[in-house]
């Protein structure tokens, strides 16, 4: 909003609000329900408070889904400290290695292949590679495109 120079009161508050309630991209659902059908263990691990990311997870219904719903407000730090991937390590109990990290900001995406997370950038809207440590494993431009790309493709 400081860039944007919108300083209009109660603006902020109203996009605040509207992250309760995002609807998810077309492809998701689809996605997630295939990659869960082939027995992979879906998690959420997010900038976002626990009530936001409750409120997210059930206005977009997809209750049920994820095994684990993760705030970096267990680790006290933001992305992309490694901080916050450990605690993906940690309450997973796999190496990073063995964690297929999905992001659609490439910074996040970034920051996971640096910690060593294997990674797979959902750049949907073709934006430049980042010049920051890590890189991802693979681009790709729509979750439909996941589970046939992670060897879980059931139809």
């Amino acid at each position: 909003m400081e860039t944007c120079a919108i300083n209009q009161p109660g603006i902020r508050d109203k996009l605040m609000a509207s992250y309760m309630t995002l609807d998810p991209f077309p492809d998701v659902t689809q996605a997630l329900d295939r990659l869960k059908a082939a027995g992979k263990r879906l998690a959420i691990l997010s900038n976002g408070s626990p009530g936001m990311l409750q409120s997210a997870v059930r206005n977009a219904r997809l209750d049920g889904v994820f095994e684990l719903v993760l705030s970096v407000e267990e680790v006290g730090a933001y992305k992309p400290d490694p901080m916050v991937y450990q605690l993906a390590v940690e309450r997973l109990g796999l190496p990073a290695s063995a964690i297929s990290f999905q992001s659609s900001n490439a910074w996040d995406a970034y920051a996971a292949s640096a910690f060593g997370m294997r990674v797979v950038w959902c750049n949907r809207y073709a934006q430049r590679r980042e010049r920051l440590p890590g890189s991802p494993d693979h681009e790709i431009t729509s979750l439909a495109e996941l589970p046939a790309l992670l060897g879980s493709d059931s139809g």
